[in-house]
């Protein structure tokens, strides 16, 4: 039977980087966000203290531990305030696809800088014209038969840090003979192959990350560029995809504990009257219920990376609605919190204004909330598929 209760390992792991974690805190972050600096710092230090790899193979440098571990790294960097979010895309995503389909070679090449952080790898699918329906990807990949090379063209949207990385693991679509496209296939592209150009997306969410558009003209790559069997289509791909969920459940659950631990720790010693405003159950029983939310949400994203270690058929359906469950108590944490501070909440001293367009991000990527509720309705309830 899969158990989905953490190890004593686990739960020492979650204390080491919550540790590290708070030497850095939400002020770095904000300064990073101020100052238009990426988080090299933080990210070096949670590399070498090995957290980066934890579920990395040991035979490639790596902690040999699963998603579990790497949500829990995920998740305490959050609830210190300074959450990586190329974690999610670069050893979460393109680590675990390369892991599980790779070649010996590549697996050689590539794992190793998954494991110690020095390599930095994004993921792009999104298209501005296929949003979440992958079967509808228009970049396309075709082989040139005389070089061995194969031969991007297309254009991928809101792309995280693709200026921090220096590859890009590209999903594309094979180009038939006839001018149709067929199954997609991933490709690993440097950032600075000829004909692959980017462009910054401007966003009103005040993160260190940045979103970009991507443009591939004529981009060619060797033919070890291929992650995988080139049939297999969006089976492979979505292997990395559960992780995203996972990945994008810890992170949001860990926003939702810094919120609470910020709001509470005002309401135990903020006084208007005669006694503490966390005394009056206006303020307490709201977060209280938050606490509630965010536990449950726990326990959910704990089950999913569980059933997903395991290789069971569920892994999918609890990812998701892991992921459903922690945005919404994010969200509903952060506002609380806000709302608990007053004006306060929106002070950049207490840093949580900014709090509020990040957690709802939450509800929209990696999947939104609408297509989770499409999922849960089709495979979970049995009701007829509306798209």
């Amino acid at each position: 039977m899969t158990s989905y209760t953490e190890t004593s390992e686990r739960q020492q792991l979650r204390e080491q980087v919550f540790k590290l974690g708070s030497t850095f805190g939400g002020e770095y972050m904000r300064a990073c966000t101020a100052e238009g600096r990426k988080t090299t710092e933080l990210w070096d230090a949670v590399a070498q203290a090995g957290y980066l790899g934890v579920a990395v193979d040991e035979q490639w440098g790596g902690g040999g531990g699963d998603i579990g571990d790497l949500a829990a790294v995920m998740e305490e960097l959050s609830a210190a305030g300074c959450p990586l979010l190329l974690m999610v895309v670069s050893p979460a995503i393109c680590g675990t696809v390369i892991q599980q389909f790779g070649t010996a070679e590549q697996k050689d090449r590539w794992m190793p800088g998954f494991a110690d952080g020095s390599l930095t790898m994004v993921f792009a699918i999104t298209e501005p014209d296929a949003g979440s329906n992958s079967h509808n990807l228009a970049t396309n990949v075709r082989h040139d038969e005389e070089t061995g090379e194969w031969v991007l063209n297309g254009g991928k949207y809101y792309i995280s840090g693709v200026d921090e990385a220096s590859h890009v693991l590209v999903v594309a679509r094979h180009r038939q003979p006839d001018g149709t496209l067929g199954l997609p296939s991933a490709f690993i592209v440097p950032t600075d192959a000829p004909g692959f150009t980017k462009q910054v997306i401007p966003m009103d969410i005040a993160m260190p990350e940045k979103q970009f558009t991507l443009f591939l003209d004529d981009v060619r790559v060797p033919a070890d560029a291929l992650v995988g069997d080139a049939t297999a289509g969006l089976a492979q791909l979505f292997a990395g995809l559960n992780p995203e969920r996972i990945m994008g459940a810890a992170s949001a659950l860990g926003m939702a504990r810094y919120a609470l631990d910020k709001a509470t720790e005002y309401a135990r010693t903020r006084q208007v009257w005669s006694t503490p405003i966390g005394a009056h159950q206006g303020i307490a029983h709201p977060l209280a219920h938050c606490a509630i939310q965010v536990e449950l949400a726990r326990l959910m994203m704990q089950k999913a990376a569980a059933l997903y270690v395991a290789g069971e058929k569920g892994a999918g359906e609890v990812a998701n609605m892991a992921k459903y469950a922690a945005a919404e108590a994010s969200i509903a944490a952060v506002d609380q919190a806000v709302q608990t501070h007053g004006g306060n909440g929106l002070a950049s001293e207490y840093g949580l204004g900014s709090l509020v367009v990040a957690s709802r991000l939450a509800r929209i990527a990696p999947v939104s909330r609408e297509m989770i509720l499409n999922y849960v309705a089709q495979h979970t309830l049995k009701l007829p598929r509306s798209y």
